[in-house]
């Protein structure tokens, strides 16, 4: 081969290898794009999946206004300042990184306490909790991730020893009201919210002084129980007057780790849990509504509030504790959910789906290994072997000793009837009176309660039966 021929076939080869460079270079981008629309696709699931039908078929119909309107959402700015108190010498880029780190962080306590991030503009990050997924424990989430950010700007300045000023300052305005969510975006969903009440947190923001987390009155009035709060003065507020302000000193001692007011402790998530329970229900009771098959006349939406009812009333009577209470609240909402899945095996199912459901909204795993036990001591024949059992068991046949008992007693009959489970109405008057006779209430304010209306019950039946 000559030289001439030598130097072409390099440069062809050359040529080659650099196409080769180039090609490998796209596939790259091209894997690492497919793999963040995985990732985007993975979170649009996500957020689908809790949303309801209605605001499902919103997002998916581009000839319906892409927003939605939420009563109760708690709004919350945050501005930090960091570059105003760096010295000329200071590394600009060091500093940049440290508030990537700070977002980061924040991003994260955002998430944790299922809040949304709306955007972050210049130096101020803003979030809201209540949407997309409506809460009534939205306020006490978004102050509790408000006092974690300024815990971790106080804690990050701590480590730098060697600076002679803060670097890092941050205030909060905070305010409770409803909101319009405007709707972005098809692979990557996005909010931005407008309203008077992004507009109030706003400006109680610009009002607040560094390093503090202020409030409005409508907030510190569905937030006081669990923080420590300080009145902090008035904000003029167009078309509404003053509006009262209140300082977020910290958790309340009884409800922090060693009574410090940084750290939430069990007695809070318990505080947290009562009001939490409302969302629970209501998703649960949704689901009775929509799934419970047609001839469940008596295990019906009804009879799990009445029961649900029932052992809070039993439970305060007996003198159990706000732990206690949530356990069987719950438990009683979901002792006959199982009726969606099977009739007669209700009971375990109905654990199944506790064990499922109840982890997502902060359960531990011993809280909820109690409140199985409870719901499968509402088996029949009742044998319940402590406090809280007695308790669902005389709540879950409260109706024995109630006046209504004779109607409530019909749609038992004929849920039975329906499934072949029982002969006619005489032979069902025959099994209750037998069942009443032998029954007994467990607890001391059951018997108060019922136990004299039942032996009514036994009397009135006693007379409805037609002796062969």
């Amino acid at each position: 081969m000559d030289v001439q021929k030598e130097k072409e076939l390099v440069k062809r080869i050359s040529k080659l290898a650099k196409q080769n460079q180039k090609f490998e270079s796209k596939l790259r981008s091209l894997k690492e794009l497919n793999e963040k629309l995985l990732r985007e696709n993975e979170k649009y699931k996500t957020l689908v999946s809790q949303l309801k039908p209605g605001q499902i078929s919103e997002l998916k119909d581009d000839k319906v206004p892409r927003s939605l309107k939420f009563n109760m959402a708690t709004v919350f700015l945050a501005d930090i300042h960091g570059f105003s108190g760096a010295s000329k010498d200071m590394d600009s880029g060091a500093l940049m990184d440290e508030l990537d780190e700070i977002f980061f962080e924040f991003d994260k306590t955002v998430k944790d306490l299922h809040i949304e991030k709306i955007k972050t503009f210049g130096d101020t990050y803003m979030c809201a909790g209540g949407i997309p997924v409506k809460n009534i424990t939205n306020p006490v989430e978004v102050v509790l991730a408000a006092l974690k950010m300024k815990y971790f700007i106080e804690k990050k300045e701590k480590k730098h020893t060697n600076r002679k000023e803060k670097i890092w300052k941050i205030k909060f305005g905070i305010h409770t009201g409803p909101v319009t969510a405007n709707i972005s975006g098809k692979k990557k969903i996005s909010f931005d919210i407008k309203g008077d009440t992004v507009n109030t947190a706003s400006r109680i923001e610009a009002n607040a002084e560094n390093g503090k987390v202020i409030i409005s009155v409508m907030t510190y009035e569905l937030i006081k129980e669990f923080f420590t709060c300080e009145y902090y003065g008035k904000m003029p507020v167009k078309y509404k007057g003053d509006v009262d302000l209140y300082e977020v000193v910290g958790i309340k001692p009884e409800f922090s780790v060693n009574g410090k007011g940084i750290e939430t402790n069990h007695a809070f998530f318990i505080k947290f849990g009562l009001i939490q329970f409302t969302d629970i229900q209501e998703i649960i009771l949704d689901i009775l509504e929509k799934e419970l098959p047609a001839y469940l006349y008596y295990h019906n939406v009804k009879h799990t509030v009445d029961v649900v009812t029932e052992v809070e009333l039993i439970g305060w009577g007996e003198g159990v504790s706000d732990e206690e209470i949530l356990l069987l609240k719950t438990a009683g909402l979901f002792h006959d959910a199982g009726h969606t899945i099977e009739y007669d095996n209700h009971e375990f199912h109905g654990t199944q789906l506790a064990r499922e459901m109840l982890p997502k909204y902060g359960y531990t795993s011993e809280m909820i290994d109690n409140i199985c036990e409870i719901i499968m001591s509402t088996q029949l024949p009742p044998t319940p072997k402590n406090l809280l059992e007695n308790i669902i068991c005389d709540s879950d046949l409260d109706y024995l000793g109630r006046s209504d008992f004779i109607p409530v007693s019909n749609t038992l009959y004929k849920e039975l009837s329906e499934q072949n489970k029982i002969g006619t109405l005489n032979e069902w008057n025959k099994l209750q009176v037998k069942f009443i006779s032998s029954h007994q209430y467990f607890t001391k304010t059951a018997r108060n309660l019922r136990e004299v209306n039942k032996q009514k019950q036994i009397e009135r039946i006693s007379s409805l039966i037609v002796e062969d």
